[in-house]
């Protein structure tokens, strides 16, 4: 199966509820609180407890299946679904490819707790994964790009060979969603996204998906969801739902404006370096260009130290000093707080739905010089 174009995606996200409607029913989804539904005498029935499933969690279900143009499966965080993808699929014995340079918590969450389980983690940079033999793993994880240092690796080419080696492969498909970048229609497995991020958009829920078109590799992971309770709740996903349906709009300022601001961060004497990678020198615009259908809105700059960094954050009247990514607000932190392997001055930056030479302005008088 190959994805439809992102157009025709947007397009059918705004319209697909209304397959569904009748005469006389709001178009906006209703919010249903109810953790028990009517249901005498066969419990057969399309909704029988909250924990296997609600009618919001059916429509936001559906409304990503139409960006994954796949199955989907959501959770109340995207680390509960990157946890259910482990715990579906792992086993005592089992060894683990992850990227030394992703996002750390699920490195931590391999380390800590499934290692108690028999599972092996083997840590590698985003860059080495072209070239690691995978005889013997179980899984692969991908994160590309890599959070925070962007790296990029290349799905097609990792996913023939995991596949050729009877390795599951699972995609971190957070920084682009599914609207820039399709790793099921390059080879992958199972797909992770933090919908948190861009996918919600607006800072204020915590929310999490996993897509695939395998359905015995989804169903797995589902049934980890309604056995172990990992669940979101219902104003969540509606919250969620609303969110994606500006996905597409959000996307495109936001990515328009990082590509501007990355190639002016470049060009700023105060910046030592830029990762970005629609900028043309960048080491991993060459792979991005041709599995990314946009370059995302992230930009990693380094500044001269930590101090530096703190003051260009802090001074900046439009960037909001905090962790996550993908809002409407443009924001940023120093990473090396956090344990990350970068310099004391590299900042993260996620670009917002600001006006560009507004943003530009702002970030350009915050900057030192």
């Amino acid at each position: 199966m190959t994805t439809p174009p992102r157009d025709a995606r947007a397009l059918s996200l705004l319209h697909h509820r209304a397959e569904s409607l009748h005469k006389g029913d709001p178009l906006s989804l209703p919010l249903t609180l109810s953790s028990v539904f009517h249901l005498p005498g066969d419990p057969q029935a399309e909704f029988t407890y909250g924990r296997f499933s609600t009618p919001v969690w059916q429509e936001l279900e559906a409304q990503l299946g139409v960006i994954e143009a796949a199955d989907c499966v959501v959770f109340p965080s995207g680390m509960a679904a990157i946890a259910a993808v482990f715990y579906a699929h792992l086993k005592s014995g089992d060894r683990v490819l992850m990227p030394s340079d992703g996002y750390y918590t699920g490195r931590v969450l391999l380390e800590r707790f499934l290692v108690k389980l028999g599972v092996e983690p083997v840590l590698r940079p985003t860059l080495d994964f072209a070239t690691t033999p995978l005889d013997g793993f179980a899984m692969a994880f991908i994160e590309t790009p890599s959070n925070p240092g962007l790296e990029v690796c290349d799905i097609a080419a990792f996913s023939a060979r995991a596949k050729a080696a009877g390795v599951l492969t699972v995609v971190d498909n957070t920084t682009c969603t599914a609207f820039l970048q399709q790793p099921l229609d390059l080879g992958a497995d199972l797909v992770v996204v933090s919908d948190t991020k861009s996918s919600a958009g607006h800072s204020d829920v915590l929310l999490g998906h996993v897509a695939a078109r395998d359905p015995g590799l989804l169903q797995q992971v589902r049934d980890w969801r309604t056995l172990s309770g990992a669940i979101p709740g219902p104003f969540e996903a509606w919250l969620t739902h609303r969110g994606l349906e500006t996905l597409d709009v959000r996307l495109e300022r936001m990515c328009r404006s990082a590509g501007v601001i990355a190639e002016r961060f470049a060009a700023h004497p105060a910046v030592q370096s830029v990762r970005y990678p629609g900028l043309a020198d960048d080491p991993s615009h060459a792979i991005a260009a041709k599995q990314m259908s946009g370059f995302g809105f992230i930009i990693s700059l380094t500044l001269e130290s930590a101090e530096a960094a703190e003051a260009f954050i802090t001074s900046c009247t439009a960037l909001a000093s905090t962790t996550s990514f993908g809002g409407v607000h443009s924001s940023a932190e120093r990473r090396a707080r956090w344990g990350d392997a970068v310099a004391p001055g590299f900042v993260r930056l996620s670009v917002g739905v600001e006006p560009t030479e507004a943003l530009w302005s702002a970030f350009a008088a915050a900057l030192p010089g």
